[in-house]
């Protein structure tokens, strides 16, 4: 999930970098200076703030965090073992979970199947109720 969502952020990079080369009266290129093709992944690359349109919260401390930790580790405590790793698939699946995503329990169970741990639809659900509880209540 993850190639993919960098791949479109590369090919939508490059189109605007593409599109904002033009020519001058002489026919000399002249570069114009790109926007920024994804703010809002800019937005929270450092973790801070809800990337506005996204559906992705806030990076969670404190007690939110090990809420978060906990409700993630009820379905498999190796998902935790990298804690970073784990609060950043909650607050994607987040976005999921508010997108109107057509299948979020699949979804949750495709985001949190890494380091060898492969969990099912039925696990993503249970990812999803502790989300819900914890991490994206529902609007």
């Amino acid at each position: 999930m993850r190639i993919r969502i960098t791949a479109v952020a590369v090919v939508a990079v490059l189109a605007v970098t593409v599109v904002g080369c033009s020519t001058d009266k002489d026919g000399d290129a002249v570069s114009k200076p790109a926007k920024s093709a994804a703010p809002e992944a800019s937005a929270t690359a450092d973790g801070g703030g809800e990337a506005k349109g996204t559906g992705i919260p806030p990076e969670p401390a404190g007690a939110e965090r090990d809420a978060v930790l906990a409700a993630v580790r009820d379905v498999d405590a190796t998902l935790t073992h990298d804690e970073d790793k784990a609060i950043d698939a909650a607050r994607n699946q987040c976005a999921s979970l508010d997108g109107g995503a057509k299948d979020p329990d699949h979804d949750a169970a495709q985001r949190f199947s890494y380091d060898g741990v492969t969990l099912t639809d039925e696990d993503g659900g249970h990812i999803n109720f502790g989300l819900r509880k914890t991490l994206c209540p529902e609007s």
